[in-house]
């Protein structure tokens, strides 16, 4: 028995210690972004930061608008997450209600195959096969914010399939026989049963999804043309906000360097809430439980 306490405590002082080194890397993190970037309102107006479309940074008279760069992103993502969601929420069924033995674990395995290849690689695939069809179709040179949603929609498929699959097959099983009983189809009770139920998980899977899009950097900067002007359709180059501070990091110094870390500030704000929502959403469907 002493010895099993003793392993128990160790275990626990091993835990502990872990979940405090993620936290405190998570602070010093965000307290080092904070320190390089906050210093550059004090001569760039928020406001200017954020509404302004001129991203001048080493003209005479420098500019630092991010707006273009903030609506690229908001875009992309937005068509990331209604290419993938069709697609994402009928796997998610599948593998949840229908899907048995093998296949089932077929599938599974490709969804974690998916989502464990490197974003590099989504961005070559994307520039020899989607960068071509949308020059074909669509005009241009093919890289584009379209080019953007289409391998960002491919890359947040596993974090939305997974994540909703599980809330979908932890919906009570009675549920799902009292509808048939009543003489509800099979689709009639996913739709009015099923998919209500486990509302919350698939919320919150997209959330997660939406998060892996906004923080992507380099299958988009492969895709998407980098160019820092306002697009004037999904066809048109753009630039989102990660890609703005891998392109201008290698050389920006003085209000350029802390306008890249302001950048980030706000990457990380909206990622941060991102997580709230996260923990949110799932403090909520507990509750209702």
């Amino acid at each position: 028995m002493g010895k099993r306490k003793t392993i128990d405590q160790a275990s626990t002082l091993v835990i502990t210690a872990s979940a405090l080194v993620c936290s405190v890397a998570v602070l010093l993190l965000g307290g080092f972004i904070l320190f390089q970037g906050l210093p550059m309102f004090s001569k760039v107006p928020l406001v200017q930061f954020l509404f302004s479309t001129n991203w001048s940074p080493t003209a005479d008279t420098p500019s630092f608008g991010i707006l273009t760069f903030l609506f690229n992103t908001s875009i992309v993502t937005l068509l990331a997450l209604i290419f993938s969601l069709p697609i994402a929420m009928s796997t998610s069924i599948y593998l949840a209600l229908f899907a048995k033995g093998k296949s089932a674990r077929l599938m599974r395995s490709a969804i974690e195959l998916l989502a464990s290849i490197p974003s590099i690689i989504y961005g070559l695939v994307g520039m020899v096969v989607i960068v071509p069809l949308i020059r074909l179709f669509f005009g241009g040179n093919g890289y584009s914010l379209l080019a953007c949603a289409i391998v960002l929609s491919v890359m947040i498929l596993p974090t939305i399939i997974s994540v909703s699959e599980v809330s979908i097959r932890n919906v009570p099983e009675d549920l799902k026989w009292a509808s048939i009983a009543m003489g509800a189809t099979s689709w009639q009770t996913i739709k009015g049963v099923v998919l209500p139920a486990s509302r919350s998980g698939i919320v919150t899977a997209l959330v997660m999804g939406v998060g892996r899009a906004v923080g992507e950097t380099t299958a988009v900067l492969l895709v998407g043309g980098n160019s820092p002007l306002f697009p004037k359709n999904l066809a048109d180059m753009g630039r989102t906000l990660t890609m703005n501070i891998v392109t201008d990091m290698s050389y920006a110094a003085g209000t350029h360097l802390q306008s890249l870390f302001a950048t980030a500030i706000l990457l990380f704000v909206c990622v941060l809430g991102l997580n709230v929502l996260v923990m949110k959403l799932g403090k909520d469907k507990n509750d209702a439980r």
